[in-house]
């Protein structure tokens, strides 16, 4: 008897997919995306050459430095407006600027200068992208010394840019503003719409002289409302209080916010249309919203140092181009020409999660 209400409940948890799901998928989903998400090692950082000289010693350096496997040399700049360009179109996260005569003044005075300026909005991965560099810089130092048996010195100047004062306050706060508005948007309005079609009250309310349309407009306008006074007090506690400072337009950074408030409430009603109970919107919010938000929007862990499947897969979530606009918006001050590509994405998303739940609700509820 005893075995046979064993097998009753083995069936009962094989017959049902999101309890299979659940037991069996989501060990696999998180060993995979905590194995290979969360790394504090520098991988394929793209960086910049500065070389005004091209000698003999920069071009060593610069080999060691693309034979590391740690940087991509993707950029060879040869003007200072140049240097800011790659930086405001996010080309490269460290440029690496030689001093003129670099091997010159290397061996005849014994000392060179080279210049490492990195983005610090992300202060830790900024302090370890430059400590790898400048470790490179040493070992060539050791090995012009055991070579010629003088002491040479290579001066390795670091420049924090947009986050000199190295706060992390510079990178969390982007990525706060992220989590909040999609656990707010999209999982609380998952969870409402799903509850009166649970309760059964959504079937009275369809059934009003209402559109349907509008009764959805009327349950997400609160949710959209309580969206817009968070962004307001996220901004003020992150100017007053932590010392993050709005150094871009204003404007834009309320459009970049309206225009992911748009997306994630879409993203909840979709939510919404193809789950049936509380329960399964709280799942399915956790598994496809909470967890990649957290790990996949470079909120925490950079996506350049993630594999290709998971860069890939970081596209398709909303808040990695939310956190990336607000960062160049807030944090760095550039104008809005720098974030079309962010509003155009996050545009698209709008329009296409729009369209997939009105046809939902219409086949569901209407």
């Amino acid at each position: 008897m005893f075995l046979s209400f064993i097998k009753k409940e083995f069936l009962h948890i094989f017959r049902d997919r999101r309890t299979m799901l659940i037991a069996l998928g989501m060990p696999i989903a998180q060993i995979i995306l905590f194995g290979f998400a969360i790394t504090t090692e520098v991988k394929n950082v793209h960086i910049a050459v500065f070389d005004p000289s091209h000698d003999v010693s920069t071009q060593r350096i610069i080999s060691r430095l693309q034979a590391s496997g740690y940087f991509d040399v993707t950029e060879m700049v040869h003007t200072v407006d140049e240097l800011n360009t790659v930086f405001k179109e996010s080309k490269v996260e460290l440029i690496v600027a030689f001093s003129d005569r670099f091997d010159e003044n290397l061996m005849h005075t014994g000392k060179a200068s080279v210049q490492l300026i990195v983005d610090a909005t992300d202060p830790n991965q900024a302090t370890m992208i430059t400590g790898y560099a400048s470790n490179i810089i040493a070992d060539y130092q050791q090995e012009l010394l055991h070579e010629r048996h003088v002491p040479f010195l290579i001066e390795p100047e670091v420049r924090m840019l947009y986050n000199p004062q190295m706060k992390s306050a510079y990178t969390f706060v982007p990525g706060v503003m992220g989590l909040i508005l999609t656990l707010i948007c999209a999982m609380m309005t998952s969870i409402a719409i799903v509850r009166e079609k649970e309760t059964g009250t959504m079937e009275v309310l369809l059934v009003s002289p209402v559109r349907p349309t509008f009764i959805i407009l009327a349950k997400v306008t609160p949710y959209f409302a309580l969206s817009i006074v968070n962004i307001i007090s996220i901004l003020l506690l992150s100017v007053f209080v932590l010392g993050v400072p709005v150094s871009g337009s204003m404007f834009w950074l309320a459009a970049v916010a309206l225009v992911f408030i748009i997306v994630v409430l879409s993203l909840g009603i979709f939510i919404s249309a193809v789950s049936t109970t509380q329960v399964t919107a709280m799942l399915v919010s956790g598994i496809l919203l909470l967890m990649p938000c957290l790990l996949l929007s470079g909120m925490i862990f950079p996506i350049e140092n993630m594999p290709a499947i998971l860069q890939w897969i970081s596209c398709i979530i909303p808040a990695r181009w939310f956190i990336a606009a607000v960062r160049k918006v807030m944090i760095e001050g550039l104008d809005v020409t720098y974030v079309i590509r962010e509003l155009v994405i996050l545009a698209g998303m709008a329009v296409f999660l729009i369209t997939a739940s009105v046809r939902k609700f219409k086949i569901r509820l209407a």
